[in-house]
């Protein structure tokens, strides 16, 4: 999956992520810029998701298993 970075900088009130560890597990976190990155539960993470204004969302391929993805999206 590419990811064509926007040329404007995005301003965004909070990012969200949802990344693996290394045993394989997700773990999702709430951040506001320049203030905190918080850990959250995945429901609050699919609450976000299906009911914020999402500004962008960037993938993140793995190097070594590329039809595996973790991503971050924008609010």
């Amino acid at each position: 999956m590419k990811f064509v970075p926007s040329p404007i900088p995005v301003q965004f009130r909070v990012l969200f992520t949802a990344t693996a560890n290394k045993s394989g597990r997700m773990q999702y976190h709430k951040i506001l810029p320049g203030r905190s990155k918080t850990r959250i539960a995945r429901n609050e993470f699919i609450e976000a998701y299906n009911t914020e204004s999402i500004i962008a969302i960037k993938p993140l391929q793995e190097k070594e298993n590329p039809g595996v993805f973790q991503f971050e999206f924008y609010t």
